[in-house]
């Protein structure tokens, strides 16, 4: 039986924490994305109000399993694995950034190659004062392959992002903020609860509009703007269709802006 190296705790406030165990630097490995993956779509067929994804108190992940890139028995890396746990990344990540409602990466430590690129695919990021990002897989001779030169640079522009690729280098969590590569910066000991709590402030929220907001921002930069429009339009028509619409608008007729309290259908 394969060790469990990741876990998902649903809390009374609607928060899912999704925690990585895998020691000692949590390296991503095979086993572990599939893990992350079946968690990503549980909680995308029975969603929560807001996810946090947390790697423990001393890192957040540090990057793929580089022997995995190596056939049982063969001297080198060969380009056919290497495929294979690119394809890996790409399923675990994808299924992450998929899910439909608010995810906040609670970085402690070192969030590196692999590990940069899960946080990048959450919605948020909340990073300790002595967190450590980026995507050094430059320094192996290789580029990421589990989404960085995409996300980043959606991210952060694509000068940053070519900086960071294309150097290799570390940014310290105050240069992260700086760049607009976290949201948040406290702490090492104060990152679980600031991003439960704003996972839970999240989650008090109309969660259909939010899962509708957060598909029309996503789905829309993948395209021209008039696709992107066209998307909100119709998304916004939808959304009208929900309990949470018909008591936002009426809490606002009767009691103004911020009163109502949703019910997430």
């Amino acid at each position: 039986m394969a060790d469990l190296h990741v876990s998902v705790e649903r809390r009374p406030d609607g928060v899912a924490l999704v925690r990585l165990d895998r020691p000692k630097m949590n390296a991503l490995s095979s086993e572990l994305l599939s893990q992350l993956e079946t968690a990503a779509s549980e909680l995308t067929h029975e969603p929560a109000g807001a996810v946090v994804v947390w790697g423990g108190p001393r890192i957040f992940a540090a990057g793929a399993d580089i022997g995995e890139f190596t056939d049982p028995g063969a001297d080198r890396p060969t380009s056919a694995r290497a495929a294979q746990v690119g394809a890996r990344f790409r399923a675990a990540l994808d299924a992450v950034a998929a899910i439909p409602a608010p995810t906040v990466a609670a970085v402690n430590g070192y969030a590196l190659g692999g590990g940069c690129e899960l946080a990048l695919a959450c919605d948020f990021r909340v990073a300790a004062e002595d967190a450590r990002l980026g995507q050094p897989e430059i320094l192996l001779g290789i580029i990421p392959g589990g989404g960085g030169t995409q996300r980043l640079a959606r991210l952060v522009g694509p000068a940053r992002a070519k900086d960071l690729i294309l150097s290799g280098r570390q940014v310290r969590a105050d240069e992260a903020l700086s760049m607009g590569l976290v949201d948040r910066v406290v702490p090492a000991e104060a990152v679980t609860d600031a991003s439960l709590e704003w996972a839970a402030e999240l989650a008090r929220g109309p969660r259909l509009a939010q899962a509708m907001a957060k598909r029309a921002i996503d789905e829309g930069l993948d395209g021209s703007l008039s696709a992107g429009l066209d998307l909100e339009q119709r998304l916004f028509a939808e959304v009208f269709d929900t309990d949470d619409a018909r008591i936002g608008v009426q809490s606002f007729l009767e009691h103004g802006p911020g009163r109502a309290t949703f019910t997430g259908r």
